[in-house]
This record gives structure tokens, C-alpha cells and sequence, in this order.
């Protein structure tokens, strides 16, 4: 958890592959502790074709079969056919923006906002930004994308700075 915070969380991600695969390890996360996911994570790149969207949209019964025995992910219908679907409309927000990465950052401005909290306890889980962009997203067709998640995903994508003022990191991806 440590080595995540100081190296990956919060970083200003612009990579259409590590966004979707932030996206879908946050929506597999649900209802279970980042510890899980971050053990699980080289099993879900091995899994998910390392998180290329264009394979995963390609998938169909058999590979859902074969994710639903893969020890290395969690293996859970929903969020398997989530991960599927939400690749499927990605390509379509790519199609639409040129990029994941131009939809998502556009949330925001196009700029990673800046917050300045002083503890932990004042982060909020849900904010006006991940509330919209978890609209759109659901509308359209994207799973697993609660306003918490869509939150969740823009600290670790770097959207929104969200480490306290006293963290190393916070100037360092400021």
C-alpha cells in the first residue's frame, strides 16, 4: 500500500490503457478493501489482456468462463461483465473524443484540480466532479461507476490532488 502511495496514487495519468485499467480495478474493488486489488493487480493484467481495450471488448462466453475460474482476479459475474462492457464503450468514447483520456480529464478541466485538505477525515468519497462523471459514464453504458468509484478513480488517475497538504506528495504531483 505504501509503495502504490508513493509511486502511482495521484500521479497526472493521461494513458488511455492505465486509465482503464484504474477504472476497472476501482469497479472491482466495490465492496472490498484496495489491499485485495493491489495483491490481485498482475493477475488482472494477466487476465485482461494487460487492460487493452480493443481484446477486451473481444470477449466472449468462453473467456468470461475462464475469467469466472481465474483465481488471480476476483471472480465475480457482474464485475467480469462490467469489465467487458465497459471496454466495449470506451472504444465508443474514444470514437466519440479521440482519446479516454480527453473525455475523463475533461471533468476537470483538463487540469488535475488542486485540493489543500489537512486530514484524512476531510477527503471526501463523492464530489460535484465524480457525481457527473458518474452520470455520463453510466448513460453511456459504462458499469460499476458509482459517484464513490468515479471519486476513487480521479485521486488515483491524478485528476484531483487529493493528498493532505503535509504529504510529501502533494507538491511532488501538485
Amino acid at each position: 500500500m505504501r509503495r502504490y502511495h508513493d509511486e502511482q496514487w495521484g500521479v497526472p495519468t493521461h494513458d488511455d490503457r492505465l486509465l482503464f485499467e484504474l477504472l476497472i480495478l476501482e469497479g472491482a474493488q466495490a465492496g472490498l478493501s484496495w489491499e485485495t486489488i493491489l495483491k490481485k493487480r498482475d493477475g488482472y493484467r494477466a487476465a485482461f489482456d494487460n487492460f487493452r481495450p480493443d481484446l477486451v471488448a473481444a470477449y466472449d462466453e468462453r473467456k468470461v468462463e475462464a475469467l469466472l475460474a481465474d483465481p488471480g482476479i476476483v471472480r465475480n459475474r457482474l464485475k467480469i461483465a462490467a469489465a467487458i462492457g465497459n471496454a466495449r464503450a470506451l472504444l465508443a468514447v474514444v470514437h466519440e473524443f479521440g482519446s479516454f483520456d480527453a473525455y475523463v480529464w475533461g471533468f476537470v478541466g483538463g487540469r488535475p484540480r488542486k485540493n489543500r485538505w489537512r486530514s484524512l477525515q476531510e477527503i471526501p468519497s463523492r464530489t460535484a466532479e465524480s457525481d457527473a462523471m458518474s452520470k455520463d459514464l453510466k448513460r453511456r453504458g459504462f458499469r460499476f461507476v458509482g459517484s464513490t468509484i468515479c471519486c476513487a478513480f480521479m485521486q488515483a488517475a491524478g485528476l484531483v490532488n487529493d493528498h493532505t497538504v503535509d504529504c510529501f506528495r502533494y507538491r511532488e504531483v501538485g
